[in-house]
């Protein structure tokens, strides 16, 4: 018996986990999906935003901000990256000009630090390459970027550090009420807890459906975004958003926390939760769209594409509510990730209104080494630690500098992968200017071995995303 079924592994799940294991709850994270991060977590923007676009009063509003300035001491603790980049919205002409002194209005109300509007000279003197019909600009020094799935493996891994269990491929078939407590099923194995928690992202409504507090419906809005190598990350330092639309904050160009370059997101709503796909009309609306925000981009140096899904709800606010042994943390779209630390403290201030006891615990451990903590050290402390062990003088992927030790820990820490995206996501390996196609062999091989299972077993993502069928002398 748990205090808490966490249904869903995304960044918000995770953060909500790391919370009521702090406080000494017993905790199961179950994901229907074969690792964690792998829904809008997987594939978003990367921005922790300042607060300055949510409508005044709403729990977004209201969590951004507390997320935000929450955000850096917790990527300290977690051994996250996290730059403190700050934002620039841009605006064209004189309707844009008046948005943007709405949001600086918005902004304040919901108690965002250090907004200001600029000039086309102050834009051009923070970023030379701006583009050249930008005539004015909000900036927002409090905006940051991170690595959303990171963030998201170092909070579910400190919470299983701290006692937590996660249980992956597990999807919920029902769940029932049982007075006490709830019994949460998939099609083989059943749980029993004293409180549900929904942070099931796009199935959060089918989710709260099987608990009885459903009402709201979730709609899938497809984001793509075009990804450029390093080469060319510098090219601005800010985040560069344009004004905000109905369907959500408008096209950015930002750097990433590992040096890239992010174009994007498209925003169209669909009918199918699962399609991830890009489309050649998609990423052509990128690349004609960020160029009049910022001159000199090269697309020559995209080096992947790729689709996220973000869950909309029905109401435009985050749903985050509670009814008996049931809490609702729906409709998490933007601003989510940056919200998701301060989701964790409100649905812990939830369980203790609901008469929960809650008790900070004395051992629990805050903190987490960072995942790629080999890359940033000397010469010297290199060479210390691959004299103890050899396998981190391995190179396996050479575009990003990842060695066989690195890889070999990734997969020995909670939460361990089983998969090559996974690896990919904890280390770096195969995200490269070759994307895989030198290191994926290597990686296969050590997977396979620590996994103790065939090569031929090893799948890209889960399910039946299998590499290797057999060897080629064997096939008929």
């Amino acid at each position: 018996m748990f205090d808490a079924c966490i249904i869903g592994a995304g960044v918000v799940g995770g953060f909500v986990a790391r919370e009521l294991t702090r406080y000494g709850l017993s905790v199961v994270i179950v994901e229907k999906e074969s690792d964690v991060a792998m829904g809008a977590t997987r594939a978003n923007s990367a921005i922790v935003h300042a607060g300055f676009d949510a409508k005044v009063g709403s729990l977004k509003a209201r969590l951004n901000v507390r997320g935000s300035e929450m955000m850096e001491s917790v990527c300290r603790e977690l051994g996250v990256k996290y730059r403190r980049n700050g934002s620039l919205v841009v605006g064209f002409d004189g309707d844009d000009e008046a948005t943007l002194s709405e949001l600086l209005s918005r902004g304040e109300k919901n108690g965002v630090r250090g907004l200001k509007l600029l000039s086309r000279d102050e834009v051009v003197a923070l970023e030379p390459n701006i583009g050249d019909e930008v005539t004015a600009a909000l900036y927002a020094p409090t905006g940051a970027i991170v690595c959303p799935y990171e963030l998201c493996m170092a909070a579910i891994g400190n919470a299983m550090d701290n006692g937590a269990m996660l249980k992956c491929s597990f999807e919920v078939t029902e769940i029932t009420d049982m007075g006490d407590f709830c019994k949460v099923k998939s099609s083989n194995e059943e749980i029993s807890a004293r409180f549900v928690i929904n942070c099931a992202g796009l199935y959060s409504d089918k989710i709260a459906e099987m608990c009885g507090v459903g009402g709201f419906s979730i709609t899938p809005r497809r984001g793509e975004y075009l990804l450029l190598d390093r080469e060319v990350g510098d090219l601005i330092s800010h985040t560069v958003f344009r004004c905000p639309s109905a369907m959500g904050k408008g096209m950015l160009v930002t750097p990433t926390v590992d040096g890239n370059l992010l174009l994007g997101p498209t925003a169209e709503n669909i009918l199918d939760k699962e399609d991830k796909s890009t489309t050649r009309e998609g990423l052509a609306k990128i690349r004609s769209s960020v160029t009049k925000q910022v001159r000199g981009i090269d697309m020559r140096k995209v080096i992947t594409s790729f689709t996220g899904l973000r869950a909309v709800g029905s109401t435009g606010d985050f749903i985050i509510n509670a009814k008996d042994k049931f809490i609702n943390v729906a409709a998490i779209e933007s601003p989510g990730l940056s919200a998701s630390p301060a989701i964790a403290e409100y649905v812990r201030e939830m369980l203790g209104e609901m008469g929960v006891e809650m008790r900070e615990r004395e051992d629990f451990v805050k903190t987490r080494r960072p995942m790629h903590y080999f890359r940033e050290l000397s010469i010297d402390e290199k060479n210390e630690i691959i004299k103890e062990n050899p396998s981190f003088a391995q190179v396996i992927c050479r575009c990003e500098t990842v060695t066989e030790g690195e890889i070999l820990e990734a997969i020995r820490t909670n939460p361990r992968p089983t998969d090559l995206d996974g690896v990919k996501r904890r280390t770096r390996a195969s995200m490269g200017r070759c994307q895989g196609g030198f290191c994926t062999p290597y990686i296969t091989e050590l997977l396979a071995r620590e996994l103790s299972v065939d090569c031929t077993e090893v799948t890209k993502f889960g399910g039946g995303s299998r590499l290797i069928v057999g060897k080629t002398k064997e096939a008929h």
